[in-house]
């Protein structure tokens, strides 16, 4: 590595760690001037508080990585451009492409932190970032489906359930279906409600029935109450709606298969989150080239109208990631598809304006 290498590098790591240190405080700051009243309205304890808000500042901080990135990027370089520093490394010989390899580095490391970050570090603060969201700041709010669920739990059993309640955990007009080998009916369970009785660990059905069939014959037996267990846990229902953000890498793919084979309804989400994580640090390399293109050049207004370029194409970014990522959640669109369209098209952009800046 020489020494424009280490030179540029060394900006590069160093603007981008000092606006996050920047930038986060400023965050928790706002984010607590908001919540502080519904904090002490529900009572919040102050060290879940302070855990919570350690949770905050991981959670949103890898939201904002390439933001924070690519605004950095745009800010040393705009001075190496207004010093000139720039120009002196190209009239001495160094074509673009060599001058943009420390950026490549940089990117490249930036990019492993991303990724670190993304699939085991978050996943863990964001189980205390939503408990306490929805225990203390959206009190009173579901965190789940609650309404006609279907679940597979196996390639024999099916449920459904009508509406679920998690606070009293209790599923009303319930079903199972267990079918046999020869994909046949075999039996089926229904009951008025089901309910998880957590002092005996068992579950009390009301106005059961089951239905069994044996050829042609059809044996049924009710009752009024019934305790019994089952295979399945009450949270397996229906899980909670972030779910698929508290799973580490591995845990995340064994749990969309799993929800693959149960025939999951909001499958998309959690394959959505998926493929964000894996985008995640893509966008390292293709924001730091659109930063490189627009801001090594010396312009008339300076930093500054680098600085605004920037923070339009960072709303830009910010619109289609959320506006497609709403489309894989609500419909059929592709979770695939919507997380490589804003990265695709952006880095077209940063391809086109690389080739003008070399120009």
């Amino acid at each position: 590595m020489t020494i424009l290498d280490r030179y540029i590098l060394k900006r590069y790591l160093i603007t981008f760690s000092v606006m996050l240190m920047l930038f986060i405080p400023i965050g928790i700051m706002i984010h607590l001037a908001e919540q502080i009243g519904k904090m002490q309205d529900n009572e919040a304890p102050l060290n879940e508080v302070l855990v919570y808000l350690g949770n905050f500042s991981i959670t949103i901080g890898n939201v904002l990585l390439p933001i924070f990135l690519f605004l950095s990027v745009i800010f040393f370089t705009s001075k190496l451009a207004g010093n000139t520093e720039i120009v002196a490394m190209l009239s001495s010989g160094i074509s673009y492409n060599r001058f943009l390899r420390p950026y490549l580095i940089g990117a490249s490391i930036v990019a492993v932190f991303m990724f670190v970050m993304g699939m085991f570090i978050v996943p863990n603060a964001s189980i205390g970032f939503n408990e306490f969201q929805y225990k203390y700041l959206k009190k009173g709010r579901q965190d789940r489906v609650t309404d006609n669920i279907f679940n597979q739990l196996n390639e024999k059993d099916f449920l459904y359930v009508s509406r679920f309640e998690p606070s009293r955990d209790i599923g009303y007009n319930f079903t199972m279906e267990h079918f046999n080998d020869d994909n046949i009916l075999e039996y089926k369970l229904s009951a008025a409600h089901i309910r998880w009785i957590p002092a005996d660990s068992l579950y009390r059905l009301t106005s059961y029935v089951k239905r069994t069939l044996k050829g042609e014959t059809e044996i049924v037996e009710t009752k009024k109450r019934l305790d019994t267990v089952f295979q399945f846990k009450i949270n397996d229902l229906t899980p909670v709606s972030y779910i698929a953000e508290t799973k580490n890498l591995f845990e995340l793919n064994e749990f969309i298969d799993n929800q693959k084979r149960k025939g999951a309804s909001n499958i998309n989400s959690y394959v959505l989150v998926k493929y964000k994580r894996w985008a995640l640090p893509i966008t390292a390399f293709i924001l730091t080239f659109i930063a490189v293109a627009v801001s090594s050049q010396k312009k008339r207004g300076g930093m500054g109208v680098n600085l605004a370029f920037g923070i339009l194409v960072a709303f830009v970014y910010i619109f289609f990631d959320r506006v497609f990522g709403t489309l894989a959640e609500q419909s059929g669109f592709s979770p695939f598809l919507a997380v490589i369209f804003p990265n695709l098209l952006f880095g077209i952009l940063g391809f086109f304006l690389i080739q003008k800046a070399k120009r």
